[in-house]
C-alpha cells in the first residue's frame, strides 16, 4: 500500500484552483478530487506497518486553524516537471507537520528525503513547455485562494493508473477546536 499523509480542501478553494488551470501544453491537470495539501508522503508499506501508522497518527493532538493557499509556482528549473499553488506562511500547519512527521518516524518510517514546501500540485507536465508554462506562471503569480479552516488531516492510498493517480482516503482525524484567547 502506497499512503501519505495530507489534509483536504474544501470545495471552495478546489474550484478556485480548478478556474486557474489550462493554457499550458503537455500539463495533466489534478482533478478535484487530487487536490490535497501533502504533509508527509509515506510511500509502500505493508498491512501491519499501516495499521500502526494509523494509531500513532490518531494519537496526534492539535487545534483546527485558518489557513489560504497563495502564490504559484513550479518545480523541475529549467525543465518544469510540475506547477502548483503555494501556501501564505503558516505555524499552526508547520506545526501539525512536524507532529505527523515526528509520528511516522516513531513507527520506523524514514525520515522524508525533502524538506517540507507547503504546496498543493496542480499539473505535472511530461512534456513540458518551458514558455508556455512560464507565461502560466506569470498569469496566476498573485493566485489568492479563500481562507478556509483546516479541521482535519487524512491518510491517503495512492495508485498509479494509464490514466493517473487515484488516491482514496483511508482514514480521517480530525483537529481540535480553535484555542481563543481570552480578551
Amino acid at each position: 500500500m502506497r499512503l501519505f499523509v495530507a489534509l483536504p480542501l474544501p470545495d471552495a478553494v478546489a474550484q478556485s484552483l480548478l478556474l486557474i488551470q489550462g493554457g499550458v501544453p503537455g500539463a495533466r491537470w489534478q482533478t478535484s478530487g487530487q487536490l490535497h495539501l501533502t504533509l508527509r508522503f509515506i510511500g509502500e508499506v505493508d498491512n501491519q506497518t499501516a495499521i500502526l501508522l494509523d494509531e500513532a497518527l490518531a494519537g496526534i493532538h492539535a487545534p483546527a486553524f485558518e489557513m489560504q493557499l497563495h502564490a504559484v509556482g513550479q518545480f523541475g528549473g529549467k525543465q518544469i516537471h510540475s506547477l502548483w499553488a503555494g501556501v501564505r506562511r503558516n505555524e499552526a500547519l508547520e506545526h501539525l507537520q512536524r507532529k505527523v512527521d515526528s509520528a511516522i518516524r516513531r513507527v520506523g518510517q524514514p525520515q522524508d528525503a525533502h524538506k517540507f514546501s507547503p504546496h498543493v500540485t496542480l499539473a505535472r507536465l511530461r512534456h513540458p513547455q518551458g514558455d508556455k508554462a512560464l507565461e502560466w506562471l506569470t498569469h496566476h503569480a498573485l493566485y489568492t485562494s479563500p481562507e478556509f479552516t483546516a479541521h482535519a488531516f487524512q491518510l491517503y492510498s495512492s495508485k498509479l493508473t494509464s490514466d493517473g493517480r487515484i488516491y482514496r482516503m483511508e482514514q480521517d482525524y480530525p483537529l481540535e477546536g480553535f484555542y481563543e484567547a481570552d480578551d
